[in-house]
């Protein structure tokens, strides 16, 4: 027998033979056999709680059950049968592989004696939970909906906010044992038809044998795997995904998952919020100049804080001086060690009020910082400047909507930390030229990371560090939407009334 493709005999009892050895020691393979016209021996076959039984009976078994016309036995499936069963989506197949894969699919498959070919039929459901706001990216203005672990649900948000046949959503399935579904999703015309087929090649190179959320796929995608700055969003609010579509980008949808990829990116889009597009843009633009300020904070305030107590003290206020000094009068640590053991300590604290239960997670976050800073400084370890400066980094560190790039910061807080306490404020200048570097030769799907800073492209500053009001912002990024880079017409400007004295 041919392991790859195993064509349907008709023969009933020794298809579904085969079709049971497939399915071997598995609890759920449900099956049932009844007669069509009291001549046709017929099977169905489906794995329970994939199936909605309800809809099974009415639209399925009844109508066959109650089916009397005559059958031409033949190796196409009757027609007079398709027309008796209720169901939107019939699929016919030859081989026992396609039956195997429906019914791993969560649809029933009807096998009749004498025909060569079998019935697909989609009656599935599974339980899942409702859409709702995202825990991830919670905004005061804006949608509340966000996305969920079905695939169709997902895309339908999508549909609902785009009504346009420009919307093209491509399918794929990756996993060799998951077969997990993939949706590529971009707007025909705008997205850049080079950055599109580069997707698919990347996703097609991908052999894996279970794909379980999109994280996966992100490594397999990035330019460069080595970085520890994302060159990939991911967000599972469906308002930000519409919004890079229509700038051109392309999003990735994988089942059993609420994250959305979007390719390609910039470094600027991960230090944007979804709620700075409903905001005022003055309001907005001021919050946006706030997280760029905590960013720096994020990054190297411990750091200028290990390198001024070491070497430069003489940058200090004589009575802050004093004041730092007294405070570490007995701590018996240097200052990058103590900071060092701050740094990790936090660090735990937020790890373990993540894992924790959500009722105590808080909870322990919080309280912990506090009593492990209050209780050391006590006892001499570190001093209470320090303390106040670890606790405003972690703040800072909570400033920035994308995850992923809170998770690029606090790591490279530790170089910087030691570069401070090797080479002072000149290894604070060293590390971040070379973070610098880095970015400038950073990719996204070929997209520069610092896009339009650098290279640079004043016209489209509009969305970076500021966000212009919306009548300013007539084009997309040309980065990304090559082909068609005008949103509106300009003069949507709004004009002020004339008013007579």
């Amino acid at each position: 027998m041919n392991q790859e493709r195993t064509i349907l005999t008709g023969v009933l009892q020794d298809d579904f033979q085969k079709l049971e050895a497939m399915f071997e020691r598995t609890f759920d393979f449900t099956y049932r056999n009844f007669e069509i016209n009291f001549s046709y021996d017929a099977v169905i076959v489906f794995l329970d709680g994939l199936v909605n039984m309800d809809r099974l009976d009415s639209n399925i078994i009844s109508p066959l059950l109650q089916f009397k016309g005559t059958l031409c036995l033949e190796a196409a499936f009757p027609q007079e049968l398709e027309n008796a069963i209720f169901s939107a989506a019939l699929n016919k197949c030859v081989t026992l592989q396609e039956v195997a894969s429906g019914i791993l699919d969560g649809n029933t498959v009807l096998l009749i004696d004498g025909f060569k070919q079998a019935l697909i039929i989609s009656e599935k459901t599974w339980e899942q939970r409702s859409v709702e706001e995202p825990a991830t990216e919670a905004v005061v203005y804006g949608p509340r909906e966000g996305f969920i672990e079905n695939l169709h649900m997902n895309t339908s948000l999508i549909r609902r906010r785009l009504r346009t046949t420009q919307l093209k959503m491509e399918s794929m399935t990756i996993g060799a044992l998951s077969k997990t579904e993939i949706v590529i999703t971009y707007l025909d015309g705008i997205a850049d038809p080079g950055v599109v087929e580069e997707v698919r090649t990347r996703l097609n190179r991908i052999q894996i044998d279970a794909i379980e959320e999109s994280s996966y796929i992100q490594e397999f995608i990035e330019d460069n795997p080595y970085s520890v700055f994302p060159q990939v969003l991911q967000t599972e609010r469906p308002d930000r995904v519409v919004g890079n579509l229509l700038e051109g980008r392309i999003g990735i949808f994988c089942d059993n998952t609420p994250f959305v990829l979007i390719v390609p990116i910039t470094f600027y889009q991960l230090m944007n919020a979804t709620e700075d597009y409903y905001e005022r843009f003055l309001l907005a633009s001021a919050i946006r100049c706030l997280r760029y300020l905590f960013l720096g904070i994020a990054l190297l305030f411990p750091s200028i804080y290990i390198a001024v107590t070491t070497y430069h003290q003489e940058l200090l206020p004589t009575n802050l001086l004093f004041s730092v000094a007294a405070a570490r009068e007995s701590v018996p640590f240097p200052v990058f060690v103590a900071a060092l053991l701050m740094e990790i300590s936090f660090e735990a604290l937020r790890e373990a009020g993540i894992r924790l239960p959500r009722p105590v997670g808080g909870a322990v976050s919080i309280v912990g910082a506090l009593v492990i800073g209050q209780a050391a400084v006590q006892a001499g370890i570190v001093g209470a400047p320090l303390v106040i400066v670890v606790s405003i980094t972690g703040i800072a560190s909570f400033m920035f909507p994308s995850y992923s790039l809170t998770g690029a910061i606090r790591l490279l807080r530790f170089p910087m930390m030691f570069l401070a306490a090797v080479l002072g404020l000149y290894g604070i200048l060293l590390g971040i030229f070379f973070i610098v570097i880095h970015l400038t030769r950073l990719r996204s799907f070929g997209v520069p990371y610092l896009s339009p800073i650098a290279p640079f492209t004043l016209t489209e500053l509009k969305d970076v560090m500021v966000r212009a009001p919306w009548w300013a912002m007539s084009e997309r990024p040309h980065d990304t939407a090559k082909k068609n880079t005008s949103r509106f017409k300009k003069w949507l400007r709004p004009q002020s009334p004339n008013r007579k004295n």
